[in-house]
């Protein structure tokens, strides 16, 4: 069974209902030895990085995730959900993130190389591009999905699953064995969303 990490900063509805749509078991709870009996976890996110890591150290979920992502079995971060997967992050001062994936999360500046300004937070629907193909990726294409942020990660490249431009090219899905994010949010990406929670959720049950 499936369980969605609640530590109070998850977009929890969104999520459980495109898991119904899938037809996949799965449960919420914020209990570290209940999440930790799970085939596979998400941790979902809206909100600021750093009141996220505060309630992730505060509740002692930070070493239940870490003590999870160690055994193996796959865990998904959605929107800042997946931001929290990586060292650290400017928003709010520098804050020290999961560590789970190199890099750092950072601001969209608004202004682009030639001096020309643009929207930040990045909202709205904005093409997929994949870097080839694994099992997170099976019979996916290049598509759209819904974005809502104002930070992006910079890692590295052999990370990056698929990227999407919005001024510069910026990690859209990330992975590294067993830890995936999704900066985007697939529950509501239609069809191409929906095809990669699905694939996700079939990582539990290969393992």
């Amino acid at each position: 069974m499936l369980g969605i990490i609640d530590y109070g900063m998850g977009n929890l509805f969104s999520v459980s209902k495109a898991l119904e749509r899938l037809d996949v078991p799965y449960f919420i709870s914020e209990d570290k030895d209940q999440l930790l009996e799970a085939d596979a976890l998400i941790l979902p996110g809206v909100g600021a990085f750093k009141d996220a890591m505060a309630r992730l150290n505060e509740s002692g979920l930070t070493d239940m995730i870490h003590d999870y992502t160690n055994s193996g079995r796959p865990l998904l971060g959605i929107c800042l959900g997946m931001q929290l997967l990586f060292e650290e992050s400017e928003e709010h001062g520098q804050t020290e993130g999961l560590k789970l994936l190199p890099g750092k999360v950072i601001r969209f500046p608004g202004v682009t190389e030639e001096g020309a300004s643009y929207k930040v937070p990045h909202m709205g629907w904005n093409l997929l591009s994949f870097n080839g193909t694994n099992a997170l990726t099976e019979n996916i294409q290049n598509d759209y999905a819904y974005f809502v942020h104002s930070y992006y990660a910079a890692t590295e490249e052999e990370v990056i699953i698929a990227k999407s431009l919005y001024d510069k090219e910026v990690p859209a899905v990330v992975g590294k064995g067993n830890v995936y994010g999704m900066q985007f949010h697939p529950e509501k990406s239609s069809k191409l969303g929906m095809q990669l929670l699905n694939n996700f959720t079939q990582l539990m049950k290969k393992g």
